[in-house]
C-alpha cells in the first residue's frame, strides 16, 4: 500500500530541508555502505614490462631528474579513475635513473620501498647510509627518512616504487621537506644495516628508530637462497614456497603500513585459489607463468607487474616444467591486521572457472 501523496510531499520536503544543514538520512544509503562483502572499485590489472620499459627510457630522453624530482611512470589502477593509486591504499610506479644522474634528497611522511628490476651500480642513501642496488633487491625508505638516489655506474637502473601514499593522503597527514642541497652526505658505512644483520639469529641491540625495520636492504641473492632451501613440506597450497620479509627486532612487517613477501613457484606448480581482505602488488623477478584473478587469466614474465585488489580470488601457476618462477609483492596487510580487520578464505572449488 503506497503512502498518500501528502505524506510523500512532506517526506520530500523534509529531505530537501536537510541539505542546507549538511545533513542526510542514513536509511537511503545504508545497504550501499554496509555491504555483505567488500565492493571496491580497484580492478585486477597487469602492466607488461616489454611495453613499460620503452616508455620509461623515452622519458629518460625527454625529462631530466632535475625537472622531474623523480622520473617515475605511475601504475594507475583502471578502476580508480581520477585517483593516483594502484589500490585504495597503495601507490606503485616504475622509476628510471640513468648513468651519472642524481635524484635529489627529500623526505616525506609516506613510507616507501623499492624493488630493483634492472641494472646495478646505483644506490639509495637513507639517513646517511648508502644502500647499493642489484636486481631483485628490496630497499626500504621508512616514513620521514631523508633519501636520495644516485647512479655512478654505466647502465640504466630501473626499480618499482611502492608507497602508502593514498592511505596517507586519505588520513590528511602528508608532509614533505626539501633541503637546499641535491644530495645528503653519506656519514655511515655503505650497506651498514646489511652487515649488522647478516648473521641469522644474531642482531645488535634494538635501535630507537620507531616501528620500521632497521634493516634497510634485503638482498635478492640471500632471499633466493633462502627460498631454494625450503623443503617441499613448507609449501603453502595458495602460494607454494613463500617467505615474508621481516623486521629483525620485532619479527613483524618491514613497515607499519606495508609488508613484503617473496615466493617461489616450483616448475609445474599451480596453486589453489583463495582471497583475503588486503591488496597486493606483485613484481615478477624471474620465470614465466600466469595468475587467475577473479576468473580472468593474466600471463606474466620477468619485469611484469600485476595487482590483486582486496577480496579478489587469485591463484598462481608456473607452466614451465624446468624453471622456477619468483615473485616479490608488497601489501597493505600489516595495516589491515593492525586494525583487526584481516580475513581470508579458500575458493570452494579449489580453482576458479575462467571467465
Amino acid at each position: 500500500m503506497h503512502p498518500p501523496a501528502s505524506h510523500r510531499m512532506a517526506y520530500e520536503a523534509f529531505v530537501q530541508a536537510l541539505q542546507p544543514l549538511s545533513l542526510a538520512p542514513l536509511w537511503t544509503e545504508y545497504h550501499r555502505l554496509l555491504t555483505p562483502a567488500p565492493q571496491g572499485k580497484a580492478r585486477p590489472h597487469l602492466w607488461r614490462y616489454a611495453e613499460l620499459r620503452p616508455q620509461l627510457l623515452r622519458a629518460g630522453e625527454l625529462v631530466s631528474t632535475r625537472e622531474a624530482e623523480r622520473r617515475v611512470l605511475m601504475l594507475l589502477n583502471p578502476g580508480l579513475e581520477g585517483q593516483i593509486a594502484i589500490t585504495p591504499t597503495l601507490f606503485a610506479g616504475m622509476q628510471l635513473l640513468l648513468p651519472g644522474e642524481v635524484a635529489r634528497v627529500h623526505r616525506h611522511s609516506p613510507a616507501a620501498l623499492r624493488i630493483i628490476v634492472e641494472g646495478k651500480g646505483a644506490y639509495t642513501t637513507v639517513d646517511g647510509q648508502r644502500c647499493f642496488m642489484e636486481p631483485g633487491d628490496l630497499i626500504l625508505t621508512p616514513a620521514w627518512s631523508w633519501h636520495d638516489h644516485g647512479n655512478p655506474g654505466n647502465e640504466p637502473v630501473i626499480w618499482l616504487d611502492g608507497l602508502d601514499l593514498p592511505l596517507i593522503q586519505t588520513l590528511n597527514v602528508v608532509f614533505t621537506e626539501h633541503p637546499t642541497q641535491a644530495q645528503q652526505q653519506a656519514r655511515l658505512p655503505d650497506d651498514l644495516s646489511l652487515r649488522l644483520y647478516q648473521q641469522p639469529g644474531l642482531r645488535p641491540p634494538a635501535p630507537d628508530t620507531g616501528p620500521a625495520s632497521p634493516l634497510l636492504s634485503y638482498k635478492w641473492q640471500r632471499t633466493a637462497a633462502a627460498l631454494a632451501a625450503l623443503p617441499a613440506e613448507a609449501a603453502s597450497p595458495y602460494d607454494d614456497l613463500l617467505l615474508e620479509y621481516t623486521n629483525p627486532h620485532t619479527g613483524g612487517p618491514v613497515l607499519p603500513t606495508m609488508g613484503c613477501t617473496a615466493q617461489l613457484l616450483r616448475p609445474g606448480v599451480q596453486t589453489q585459489a583463495h582471497r583475503h581482505a588486503s591488496s597486493s602488488v606483485y613484481l615478477v623477478v624471474q620465470g614465466r607463468g600466469y595468475s587467475v584473478i577473479d576468473g580472468r587469466r593474466y600471463d606474466w614474465e620477468a619485469g611484469d607487474v600485476f595487482v590483486i585488489p582486496s577480496w579478489a580470488y587469485h591463484e598462481h601457476a608456473n607452466a614451465s616444467p624446468h624453471e622456477a618462477a619468483a615473485l616479490i609483492s608488497f601489501t597493505d596487510a600489516p595495516l589491515i591486521r593492525s586494525l583487526g580487520l584481516y580475513r581470508e578464505e579458500a575458493h570452494p572449488g579449489g580453482h576458479q572457472p575462467l571467465a
